[in-house]
């Protein structure tokens, strides 16, 4: 039995999320952006609050080194590297990305040994392009090794839109990412690394009796900024990655191929005071409560109760709304036995036709092998459903559609 890929859609979740939720005619309160790539994302509740572009692919730029610095935090968690550490500046990370480039730099003298936790203030502060390049040699040997870490990484962590070709941001065709994937990897890195994300709202860096300040422009703003990281290359314009706290509420905004540093600094603040002003939190389920079911093949049940790993909130207009609509997409029908707590589909809420919310869903319950009766009266369910879907396959363009 070939798995179908299975979308439930939920009339009582729909009537809900239409008419409790956005009630009212007055649409929500829009913005216009210049730049033709950018997200806005609530941290907490992972409500997408604005997007325009934010899956085409972008050269990153200098924002790279968000990326670079993940794959460092996560060998110092594994306990492959200290924050005492020493590297040392090589030519190679010297002359293309220090005093002799011309470009961002934290000026570390050829053949110096630098502990890790400078090069990657040196990194993140003031984005320099040898202390990026001194840290993926000395974590994986050569850069190019370092590469290949950071697409596995960039694979785990479900940035399926982005890969990357070096570690501090020179223009490559192979280089690309996405608004999209670079807000979730921002969310990430602020999740999984609090005692490092601090680096990021660092105000100045001094290296060499150098000072440099912070080229993060959010971050002299008085919005609450404290990260993360500013790029600009021919090939990309300006971007920017950032993230604010206003009143215990955190926003991460992405921002790419604004014309100048000055529009993008410009279009970022906007975007991230127009999110703490024209949203409020509201709960869709409680923790433990089901969202909905699977179908389930060869089980004592026809099928198994979907919850959410915990509350599923989302960010509704203040004034006004649109309609919101939701589906449960899955996999199916689950062979059984099903295991309880087993990860097994997505809980995928929109406005219009923008894609809000993905929260993963778990199996509430297991589902046990049913008994042979039970089997063949599935078998038949099955063959017959899928005799279904194949009739109607030109509507459904090939997917299984079970609506409740």
């Amino acid at each position: 039995m070939a798995a179908r890929r299975a979308i439930r859609r939920f009339p009582l979740l729909l009537a809900l999320l239409a008419t409790a939720l956005w009630a009212g005619l007055a649409r929500a309160e829009t913005i216009d952006v210049s730049a033709p790539h950018a997200i806005l994302i609530d941290y907490d509740t992972g409500s997408v609050l604005f997007e325009k572009g934010a899956d085409e692919p972008v050269t990153p730029a200098s924002t790279v080194k968000i990326m670079t610095v993940e794959v460092v935090f996560d060998e110092i968690e594994a306990g492959r590297v200290k924050l005492d550490d020493q590297f040392t500046v090589s030519e190679h990370a010297w002359r293309t990305g220090g005093a002799p480039s011309r470009s961002s730099s934290m000026f570390a003298a050829l053949n110096s040994h630098v502990r890790v936790e400078d090069l990657i203030r040196g990194a993140v502060i003031v984005s320099g392009n040898d202390a990026a390049i001194a840290l993926a040699e000395g974590v994986a040997g050569s850069e190019q090794a370092f590469v290949a870490l950071m697409n596995k990484r960039a694979a785990e962590l479900g940035l399926k839109r982005s890969t990357f070709a070096n570690a501090w941001g020179m223009e490559d065709p192979g280089q690309k990412v996405t608004a999209r994937d670079m807000a979730a990897l921002a969310i990430h890195l602020i999740a999984a690394y609090p005692n490092y994300y601090k680096y990021f709202s660092e105000k100045d860096f001094t290296w060499g009796k150098i000072r440099q300040t912070n080229r993060n422009p959010l971050l002299t703003m008085e919005i609450g900024a404290d990260g993360l990281k500013t790029g600009n290359i021919d090939a990309s314009g300006f971007g920017l990655v950032g993230s604010a706290v206003q009143n215990g509420q955190r926003l991460v905004v992405a921002i790419y191929g604004a014309p100048n540093a000055k529009e993008r600094a410009e279009e970022a603040r906007k975007l991230l005071l127009w999110g703490f002003r024209s949203f409020t939190p509201k709960r869709i389920f409680a923790t433990g409560e089901t969202v909905g079911a699977a179908k389930v093949f060869g089980g004592a049940s026809f099928e198994a109760p979907l919850v959410a790993k915990g509350a599923v909130t989302i960010l509704t207009p203040r004034v006004g709304g649109e309609k919101i609509s939701g589906r449960i997409v899955y996999q199916g029908p689950l062979a059984a036995p099903v295991e309880a707590g087993k990860e097994v589909a997505r809980l995928k809420l929109y406005r219009g036709g923008v894609e809000i919310l993905d929260a993963p869903l778990v199996t509430a319950a297991a589902v046990p092998v049913g008994s042979l009766p039970q089997q063949a009266l599935g078998a038949g369910v099955e063959y017959v459903g899928g005799l279904l879907r194949k009739y109607l396959g030109s509507k459904l363009s090939g997917k299984y559609v079970a609506k409740e």
